[in-house]
């Protein structure tokens, strides 16, 4: 078989994915064997290997313990709604979708006070240490895990006010423009930067990923009259979900 000048590995593994997206090979079909793929291709066991190494990284298919290889089912990507506009209501953005899909959507949260590492001082432009309210959440759709978000807040702007907890008080739920706003603070503007790496392992447990796979990371903060007043880690799967912007037109 004649696949040009790519490494072996590489080339096998391509005429394999070509299999599985066209239908060739369907969900839990076993991929063929090491052996099966030393024949059909003309090459060696560690090439074969490599090959299944590349399919199973590209998260296409899963090995079963004492069973074989198999492809896996490819979800259907669903969305995960970003806005330049302020939801009516104040909540955010996630909070605003999930009521108008019929309030399918719940999360969990934890808050507690940090220092700020070199990185989040950066993007607070605060100081390296200065005290931060971190709160991480956990969405769900549906029961199924979708979205796990770190947000740092620095108390300098925040502490021994009603919204220095995210998630309680008054306003606990609120998206950042209102709650912010309720101490007087402005916000004016808001940059998100999105991006893609291996999930860590922590964040795949947690949204019941495999090891390998990828996710979006959307890095967003938000500004007051220039100065940061919250910084956010949106970790989002790159496999089921899909991430959309509708933005506002000047």
């Amino acid at each position: 078989m004649t696949f040009g000048e790519q490494p072996a590995y590489l080339r096998v593994a391509s005429d394999l994915r070509e299999k599985i997206v066209n239908g060739s090979l369907p969900p839990h079909t076993r991929l063929p064997s090491q052996a099966r793929i030393r024949e059909e291709y003309g090459v060696s066991d560690t090439v074969a290997l490599e090959a299944r190494k590349v399919l199973m990284a590209e998260g296409l298919v899963e090995g079963r313990s004492g069973s074989g290889t198999y492809v896996r089912e490819r979800p259907v990507p669903r969305r995960v709604a970003r806005s330049g506009f302020r939801p009516p209501s104040g909540a955010s953005p996630f909070r605003q979708e999930q009521a108008e899909d019929g309030a399918r959507g719940t999360w969990e949260s934890s808050s507690e006070q940090e220092g700020a590492s070199p990185e989040i001082a950066a993007r607070l432009g605060i100081q390296l240490g200065d005290r931060v309210m971190r709160t991480r959440y956990l969405y769900r759709d549906a029961g199924e895990a979708m979205m796990l978000s770190t947000s740092w807040e620095p108390l300098e702007v925040t502490g021994r006010t009603p919204v220095m907890l995210p998630e309680e008080g008054p306003l606990g739920g609120c998206g950042v423009v209102e709650r912010m706003a309720a101490i007087d603070v402005v916000v004016d503007n808001v940059v998100e930067e999105v991006g893609a790496r291996p999930g860590l392992a922590e964040e795949l447990l947690a949204l019941g990923g495999v090891p390998g796979h990828v996710v979006m990371v959307i890095e967003r903060t938000y500004y007051a009259s220039g100065r940061a007043v919250e910084t956010a880690d949106v970790v989002v799967p790159a496999d089921r979900y899909r991430v959309a912007y509708h933005l506002p037109v000047k």
